[in-house]
């Protein structure tokens, strides 16, 4: 077979791209449809004469002429090809239709030469006409004979053969057009290739008996296009390309079993018993058709696919203890050297224990995480290690780099995919340096357990760490930068610990997320000796509601118990309005003895940052107390005991130093 075909395999199909396709035009006009192209189409100047499009030269030797360049097609030109010009707002029954009326304006029905190809061979062959209505084109074997294949038995004759079983006629989407320079042919070459992509990408063989309530292209086209696409640019977890690839091709095996029965039944008897069990198989078989193309639809609606499909990929099952009951460290290396190995046993597995330690050797840090149970240990050579897919950290195991973190660099490709998903009870990862480049996704996510991050590095490139409801992240003498969201997001009900990092140049330093909802509780934050400096925004900010902030305007007209605390933000810095601040202030600090009293923010400058931020979040802590109270008044509890009501926020802000913010120190995002 010809080497160097540029093809891209996604959803389990190839794809060969395009060039972009043009306005339709009256059939009795024959137009360049490049010629009204946008400036997104970088194939040559439309001002010269000939063809616009580019030449492919297959690799290697080959005996075939060029084809036409066709794989460097952007999503916009397609989605514009069959919105406006191929299938416009066409029911799913009438697809072929339409696309026959788009073919037969712009492409030449003889006359040109194309390049015939299959899974076993490729063989050169001539137009002599276009059956529009069945997409086929009827050809003949071009002269001289030109042929290759992965067997020995196509001669001549054979071929020859098998075009007359064929009746001389070839599915339009086989055939690669041969290049010409002239221009003459190009409309052909892209007609053709949008064809071929829409029924090897888009097309579905139930679709036609879809319901046609919506038009197609919205319905279909447009969502099976842009997840295409996503996956093409790695925007999509691996393991749901994964899921996408099975569940269709599921779909359409039991689609076909469908179809077989269906016909068997229509042919048949429908009164014997044997019919009667068919029938009952065939409503099994609709059932499971049905369920599949559902979930089909939430991977391929990008909301869905969000909400669905990402949260799915975060529920990682623990494997818990080895069925031997061992204990593994795993050693990840590119190449062991003798004196590596030296330092290695010296310092990490000579100990004072006798008990006999088992060792696997790994060369790279992802299949050594898969690899591991509860208990286990993974100890990271210096080195650069790429790695392609997520790192799931289910179990309580150590991640450990043998040196500085800027000597332990691990780099991740693959956009769709998180970073680090940790589910684990008790993870700890030290020591080394994650780099993210082109990701949609943040660095690590801790969805439950608790997380210990200790002496890294975190080179971000969109959301960095986040910190889920019911988990807790103690990050310390660490540095975390470049996210383009907040480098931290604390959810409610978390326990997030930051302790002599520094979190700089991100869109935001720390963002707190709304706590105030009655189903949510309230984070337990303690940030200590943290320098925020270089953030785009705020160095900190919390999100609540509008409702909140118009509440606490009107506080000041409540009873003597309705008692609340009007905090400073950034415009407000003067008087604090309050009734029992000092109440509330050593209700707040309680277990930790916050540094927050307002005689301590006056003496200390360095850490008036530090006040600001405890303020605002013991209001808000506060106030959820009473909204909660005048709930369950409302309902006669008026005595609630305290325990109950003590939803005061664990907080310790002490220490930490806010520079060169570009919004400032602290702020609120209301919504």
């Amino acid at each position: 077979m010809a080497e160097g075909l540029v093809t891209a395999e996604v959803l389990g199909t190839a794809e060969l791209g395009p060039e972009p396709c043009s306005p339709r035009v009256p059939a009795d006009v024959k137009h360049d449809l490049l010629q009204d192209e946008d400036t997104f189409s970088d194939y040559g100047s439309h001002d010269k004469p000939g063809t616009v499009l580019q030449r492919f030269v297959p690799e290697g030797n080959v005996p075939f002429p060029d084809i036409f360049q066709t794989n460097q097609l952007l999503f916009y030109e397609r989605f514009r090809a069959y919105q406006d010009y191929i299938l416009a707002d066409c029911k799913a029954s009438e697809v072929r239709e339409f696309t026959a009326e788009y073919l037969e304006k712009v492409l030449e029905p003889s006359g040109w030469q194309a390049i015939w190809r299959t899974n076993v061979f490729e063989v050169l062959v001539e137009v002599t006409n276009v059956d529009f209505s069945s997409l086929k084109a009827e050809v003949k074997l071009a002269h001289p004979y030109l042929c290759e294949s992965q067997v020995s038995t196509f001669t001549l004759e054979c071929m020859k053969e098998l075009l007359e079983l064929k009746e001389n006629q070839l599915p339009l989407q086989e055939l690669w057009v041969v290049f010409d320079d002239s221009g003459e042919f190009d409309q052909t070459a892209l007609a053709i290739e949008h064809v071929r992509f829409f029924y090897q990408n888009i097309w579905r063989s139930w679709d036609e008996e879809e319901e046609d309530e919506y038009d197609y292209f919205v319905r279909c086209v447009e969502p099976r296009l842009r997840l295409h696409y996503d996956i093409l640019e790695e925007r999509v977890p691996s393991g749901l390309i994964i899921d996408y690839r099975n569940l269709l091709s599921e779909c359409e095996e039991i689609y076909r079993k469908f179809l077989n029965l269906r016909s068997s039944i229509s042919n048949g008897d429908s009164d014997t018993e044997l019919e009667n069990v068919s029938m009952a198989e065939g409503l099994r078989l609709y059932s499971e058709i049905e369920q599949l193309k559902q979930k089909l639809k939430l991977i391929e609606n990008p909301l869905l696919r969000y909400v669905f499909g990402y949260q799915k990929h975060t529920g990682i099952q623990a494997k818990g203890v080895r069925p031997t009951g061992r204990k593994i460290t795993h050693v990840v290396s590119t190449s062991m050297m003798a004196g590596l190995l030296h330092s290695l046993l010296r310092d990490k597995f000579y100990q004072e224990s006798h008990e006999e330690m088992e060792i696997q050797f790994h060369n790279d840090p992802l299949s050594a995480i898969n690899a591991c149970y509860e208990g286990d240990t993974v100890i990271i050579c210096p080195g650069h290690y790429v790695v392609n897919g997520m790192f799931s950290i289910a179990d309580s195991i150590e991640l450990e780099g043998y040196g500085l973190p800027d000597d332990i660099v691990i780099e991740k490709r693959g956009k769709g995919d998180n970073f680090v998903d940790c589910t684990g009870a008790n993870v700890k990862i030290s020591n080394v340096k994650f780099v993210q480049h082109d990701a949609v996704e943040g660095i690590l996510s801790i969805h439950h357990g608790k997380t210990t991050l200790e002496n890294c590095v975190l080179q971000c490139e969109t959301t960095g760490v986040t910190v889920r409801t019911s988990a807790e992240l103690l990050m310390k003498n660490s540095d975390l930068y470049g996210a383009k969201g907040a480098g931290i997001e604390i959810y409610p009900g978390s326990k997030c610990t930051l302790s002599d990092n520094g979190i700089h140049h991100c869109k935001e330093g720390i963002l707190i997320k709304d706590f105030l909802d009655e189903h949510y509780d309230i984070p337990k934050i303690t940030m200590v000796n943290n320098v925020i400096h270089n953030n785009e925004g705020y160095g900190v900010v919390l999100v609540k509601p509008k409702i909140f902030s118009d509440l606490q305007e009107n506080a000041q007209d409540g009873s003597e118990g309705n008692k609340i605390l009007k905090v400073q933000t950034n415009e407000e810095v003067g008087a604090v309005e309050k009734v029992g601040q000092e109440e509330l202030m050593q209700h707040a600090s309680g277990e930790l003895g916050i540094y927050a009293r307002p005689d301590f923010c006056d003496q200390t400058e360095q850490i008036e940052g530090n006040c600001e931020i405890v303020n605002e979040l013991v209001a808000a802590s506060t106030r959820k107390g009473q909204m909660k109270k005048k709930r369950l008044s409302g309902l006669g509890i008026t005595k609630a005991d305290d325990n109950l009501m003590s939803q005061e926020m664990f907080v310790s802000i002490v220490g930490n130093q806010f520079k060169w913010n570009g919004k400032g120190r602290f702020g609120t995002f209301l919504f």
